[in-house]
């Protein structure tokens, strides 16, 4: 495996069975067959043999199960919700260590899928980190994104279109998700412009000529299918009125670039700060994973304007900033939320390597620095 990813499933699978669900592409599949396969049984329901004939009767699960294996891996498990039943016995009776990977959820939630009452625990996996792949460039992973085999790829923006053009097309279809294909693809376009803003919903619906109720719908599609997510607003303020929306972020900003054709990313562009947002957010709630810890992640904005980016629990206020000079008026956002008192620390993450700390005791992190310290768990 050409890189070393974090995330432990033997760990994890020592003390309890786990869903593993992350988009296609990020490396479930090679992860489970690098660290599991000689000890795990491993069923893949992308096997057409194996899912027809456990479509057919699930309780032939029982008979596949090979003895001394330490555990059983299904991969795709939402594309046989019913073996769920099965495998909730299998852990009760037999006591079966299971690992079940999906790279979506939809599925399992239109059939009102058991999800095992607690039985199970849930991981996420994301694309490569930072620390996962060092030896790329920061740059090249802001242009690209995350996706192993698009870093890996001799014609990187050909590997995303590819991605985004036929993936995700085909994701959708075989989902049974929409109606008009056409239609769900135009929104789809919009809804990548918008990622890293609040979402609007009346904004989209003009934008992309689909109705309001629909373009609802289809962000529960892009929430379902793991390919958009949602930063919840940080409401505890008392200091300053907040504003309540969430934001919008599409998974990856390579396949957002690749859904917007922005096939180049200019370092002193708007486009490049968005991009380090982006990232950030991705190595956040890679290390949440990772470290299999459950803080909550948010942003903070202020009905006045100033905003922090992210913060962590009630703990960590994070600013991020493209900028190689730090200077008095990227603070605004940090000492307006230190006013409320309750982050112990506020972060300024930037591409300045000498400014280490500021006025009120923020923070100063170079960015590559930061990435490390994230992955090693300071923050």
């Amino acid at each position: 495996m050409p890189f070393a990813r974090l995330l432990d499933l033997r760990s994890a699978l020592s003390k309890k069975s786990h869903f593993l669900f992350g988009p296609r592409g990020v490396g479930k599949t090679t992860l489970i067959r690098e660290t599991l396969q000689s000890e795990y049984q491993v069923i893949s329901l992308l096997r057409s043999q194996d899912r027809i004939r456990l479509l057919e009767d699930p309780s032939h699960l029982r008979r596949m199960l090979i003895p001394g294996k330490k555990g059983v891996v299904i991969d795709e498990i939402q594309k046989v919700p019913e073996l769920l039943d099965e495998v909730q016995d299998l852990i009760e009776e037999q006591k079966v260590r299971f690992l079940l990977t999906g790279s979506s959820a939809r599925k399992l939630k239109r059939h009102s899928a058991n999800l095992l009452g607690g039985r199970a625990r849930v991981l996420e996996m994301f694309g490569l980190t930072h620390a996962e792949a060092p030896g790329i460039p920061l740059e090249r992973k802001l242009q690209y994104g995350s996706l192993p085999a698009v870093l890996l790829g001799d014609d990187p923006w050909d590997d995303l279109k590819a991605y985004a053009d036929t993936y995700l097309r085909e994701e959708i279809e075989e989902e049974a998700a929409v109606r008009n294909l056409g239609q769900f693809l135009r929104f789809l376009k919009v809804a990548a412009l918008q990622s890293g803003q609040l979402l609007n919903y009346a904004a989209v619906s003009s934008d992309s000529g689909v109705s309001e109720t629909t373009v609802r719908a289809y962000f529960e599609i892009l929430k379902d299918t793991l390919i958009g997510t949602l930063l919840e607003p940080w409401r505890e303020s008392r200091k300053r009125k907040a504003i309540q929306t969430p934001k919008f972020y599409l998974f990856d900003p390579g396949v957002q670039a690749a859904l917007i054709d922005r096939s180049t990313l200019h370092r002193e562009s708007v486009e490049f700060g968005t991009a380090l947002e982006h990232w950030i957010l991705h190595e956040l709630r890679s290390y949440r994973s990772i470290q299999r810890t459950h803080w909550p992640l948010s942003y903070w904005r202020s009905t006045a304007g100033h905003e922090v980016d992210f913060c962590i629990g009630d703990q960590v206020a994070i600013e991020v900033k493209s900028t190689r000079r730090l200077t008095d008026r990227h603070f605004h956002g940090l000492r307006a939320i230190r006013e409320e008192k309750v982050f112990r620390r506020q972060v300024m993450v930037s591409f300045d390597a000498s400014t280490r700390k500021w006025e009120g005791g923020v923070e100063c992190w170079p960015v590559e620095e930061f990435l490390i310290a994230l992955s090693q768990g300071e923050f």
